[in-house]
């Protein structure tokens, strides 16, 4: 079986890391724009779509940098199976960007690309960005 292809977007957002952070990194804030429910039990994060529930840990918490959350299952590669948001602030312009990444199959690069810009479209309408 071939692996998945890592995919990095960048996107500008316009509010301060602190507050996009709190979007990354809470149920109540991944809820508001990634997924129609999220529930915590410590590290153990799950997300719901509709009547599908996929769990992840939250591996790396770095305070408005930086999160990542591994899927968890049997059959997934560790080496990719995770998605991360990383938080920079241009050091000029003080432009604050997110940077996501992710991995999909070959054939499912564009598909998934196109689901992050949804719901980044509807972060930054959430955060009036």
């Amino acid at each position: 079986m071939a692996g998945k292809t890592k995919i990095q977007l960048e996107y500008i957002i316009n509010c301060s890391p602190k507050v996009l952070f709190n979007r990354l990194s809470t149920a109540a804030g991944l809820t508001e724009w990634f997924a129609d429910d999220v529930r915590v039990r410590g590290n153990l994060f799950s997300f719901i779509w509709g009547n599908t529930s996929e769990d992840a840990e939250k591996k790396i918490h770095r305070e408005n940098k930086m999160v990542r959350y591994e899927w968890i299952g049997d059959d997934l590669d560790k080496e990719e199976a995770y998605f991360e948001f990383i938080i920079s602030q241009d050091d000029l312009t003080n432009d604050v960007s997110l940077v996501i990444t992710d991995f999909a199959d070959e054939d499912e690069i564009e598909e998934t690309s196109d689901l992050w810009n949804t719901q980044i479209a509807k972060l930054k309408q959430l955060l009036g960005s």
